[in-house]
């Protein structure tokens, strides 16, 4: 069974929610809403049909940018107002990839718009060993912590004297079995102290491959990051990939720059209520070199 039968969010944008909703209910204003549940008793990333199964337009821009929109109904998977989305993809003569989201609604709805890319410095094909292999370094100093269903207990902890700390550059492979559940699969909050920005983004990820002199830097003005490291991948060769390729656990890895999970159900989460007349607007800039 191919990409598309599986599913593992290769590449998608995700939402209109990114990550999961705790029993898949949240109340706003006053009203409860019930959305589809498709991650045990919880909602993920949209839900049955999210934004990453749904058929975009696309606009291709005389800069050679692409913009994709979609208009997601009043009601879709279970969540209120009518939103017309927005993502525009831009790469630069300078080997960077710029990932701008914008959105707007007609009622309050909740939003956290992601992009849910899988890296592997050493190769899309290389496998787990490789991966491994990679340097890590997150600009966090605090991440959420989850319960058994992977939903966020409401704490923001820190990560000193865990495996969550990775404020120094880490072999992947060295930390990546400390993690219960096979792996990295956590919100941390971007510090947004490094001192390095592109533009305005201020850089919250490293990840560099030795063998190669690969590097990709992620720099965003979003509030969080997932760091997820393929746990969910099959651990046989059933998912075919490019050219023939199988993909599978610990392949590659996603740095997906959001708003904390279940921030609609957390008060001392960042607010991820999007209101009529307001714009919700995150922008990622993945910039790669070789050292």
């Amino acid at each position: 069974m191919g990409l598309k039968g599986r599913n593992p969010y290769f590449g998608s944008t995700v939402g209109r929610v990114a990550n999961r909703i705790a029993k898949g209910r949240f109340r706003l204003d006053g009203v409860e809403y019930r959305l589809a549940t498709n991650n045990g008793d919880n909602h993920l990333h949209g839900g049955n049909v999210g934004f990453d199964k749904v058929h975009w337009q696309p606009y291709v821009h005389d800069d050679g940018s692409v913009t994709f929109t979609y208009s997601s109904p009043h009601m879709e998977e279970g969540y209120p107002g009518h939103l017309y989305a927005q993502v525009t993809y831009t790469l630069t003569d300078s080997d960077e990839l710029i990932i701008d989201f914008k959105a707007s609604t007609d009622r309050p709805t909740p939003v956290n718009l992601a992009n849910h890319a899988y890296f592997n410095l050493a190769g899309h094909d290389a496998g787990r060993q490789q991966l491994y292999d990679h340097r890590i370094q997150l600009y966090a100093n605090h991440y959420t912590p989850v319960d058994v269903a992977k939903i966020p207990t409401g704490e923001i902890a820190t990560v000193n004297g865990t495996a969550f700390d990775l404020r120094n550059e880490t072999r992947l492979g060295d930390v990546i079995q400390l993690i219960p559940d096979g792996g990295y699969d956590h919100n941390f909050v971007a510090s947004r102290s490094s001192f390095k920005f592109y533009k305005t983004l201020p850089l919250v990820v490293q990840l560099w491959h030795p063998k190669s002199g690969r590097r990709m830097q992620v720099f965003s003005n979003q509030p969080g990051f997932q760091l997820y490291t393929g746990n969910f991948l099959p651990t046989d060769d059933s998912l075919l990939g490019k050219n023939g390729a199988f993909y599978s656990m610990h392949g590659g890895l996603c740095i997906e720059t959001q708003n904390f999970p279940n921030a609609i159900n957390q008060p001392n989460f960042p607010d991820s209520v999007l209101r009529p007349g307001t714009v919700y607007h995150r922008t990622t800039a993945f910039k790669f070199s070789n050292k």
